[in-house]
């Protein structure tokens, strides 16, 4: 399997593992949200919203124009934190998920 394709079916179990802790209906950001100059636009989304408008989408548009992968990534740690209250249960569901892109970017 190409990296490619290993990451499409990555996205889609990340989307999938959200959607079942319920955190993939989150309200679109404003426009605005998007020009944050911090990491993983903490400033103006939550992680849930970024995961979903900004990390899975430009990862999913990468695999679509089948583009160069970036040369790491490393989300878990970030969601780890966000999630450090929640339900364990949910706390591993996604950093699991998050954790498996990072791998499938960082190694192609």
């Amino acid at each position: 399997m190409t990296p490619h394709a290993e990451l499409d079916q990555a996205l889609s179990r990340l989307e999938a593992t959200l959607r079942s802790v319920d955190m993939w209906n989150t309200p679109h950001p404003q426009a605005e949200a998007f020009d944050s100059r911090e990491p993983f636009c903490v400033d103006t989304m939550e992680l849930p919203q970024w995961l979903r408008y900004v990390f899975i989408a430009r990862l999913q548009a990468l695999v679509d124009a089948k583009g160069p992968m970036p040369a790491t990534c490393d989300v878990a740690p970030a969601a780890e934190a966000y999630l450090q209250n929640a339900r364990p249960s949910t706390r591993r569901l996604v950093v699991e998920a998050v954790a498996e892109v990072d791998r499938i970017v960082t190694e192609a």
